[in-house]
């Protein structure tokens, strides 16, 4: 165990300084990043609900970090009675790396579900449209699908997903 006590911080405050300070030490470290991972999937739950957070900003600023984890972070996702945030933050890190193509099937998967989901938060359903959107330009195929599922649900969206829908759509185009 390092000497800066990553679950110990998470633990500590719930802001966006302590969240950059746990990035901070992590940097672009794999060990650290594979230590705040196991914390992520095997914390209880306040604890995976707060490693999230810069769990997500490690993968935007450092993407190669995530590639040996995003098996396990996908299968996390299928789990019942998970929190919105840890959902909500692993799509987040999804939309900023390249899927490895043994992965998109499932991805794209459980993003499908995800989106079409009424019940989700919307950020979640946005976060899982931008997902699929960038599986589209590997299987061309998925574009199909994913248009008309958005253009089923933009009737009925809140501001935030017809915004992000209509981006999607553009793209798609």
């Amino acid at each position: 165990m390092s000497p800066f006590d990553i679950r110990e911080s998470i633990l500590k405050e719930h802001t966006k300084s302590q969240a950059m300070k746990i990035v901070r030490w992590i940097g672009d470290d794999q060990e650290k990043f594979d230590e705040l991972v196991d914390i992520f999937l095997d914390g209880e739950y306040r604890v995976t609900q707060r490693a999230a957070w810069p769990l997500s900003i490690c993968v935007i600023d450092h993407p190669e970090l995530v590639k040996k984890h995003l098996k396990k972070l996908l299968l996390n996702m299928e789990k019942k009675n998970l929190h919105d945030a840890v959902t909500r933050n692993i799509l987040r890190l999804l939309q900023f790396i390249h899927i490895p193509s043994s992965l998109q099937g499932l991805a794209a998967d459980i993003c499908f579900d995800l989106m079409n989901n009424k019940k989700q938060p919307i950020a979640i359903q946005v976060f899982s449209m931008t997902v699929l959107s960038n599986l589209c330009i590997d299987h061309p195929e998925l574009s199909k699908e994913l248009r008309l599922s958005i253009e089923s649900k933009l009737p009925y969206g809140s501001a935030g997903f017809r915004s992000r829908a209509n981006k999607v759509l553009k793209k798609l185009k």
